[in-house]
């Protein structure tokens, strides 16, 4: 199935979509709400998402098994 994500907002009647998409008739939508989110969240959100995209960023070297100094006995 092709998903489709369409920007749309409640003006307190009903959803109105934020830019033209033309459907069919009966077409199925799949309607997500996305409360608010506080600031303290949304910072904290903001840091952890920098924070993963540096420890796996493109820059990052690749570990191979030769780099290893000692081997974990309980690993398998």
């Amino acid at each position: 199935m092709h998903t489709t994500f369409i920007y749309a907002h409640f003006d307190g009647e009903r959803i109105l979509l934020d830019e033209p998409f033309e459907m069919e008739p009966n077409t199925k939508l799949l309607i997500t709400v996305l409360h608010e989110a506080d600031a303290e969240r949304t910072s904290w959100l903001q840091v952890s998402a920098e924070r993963l995209e540096a420890a796996y960023g493109d820059n990052e070297p690749e570990y191979t098994l030769s780099s290893v100094r000692e081997m974990n006995p309980h690993y398998d």
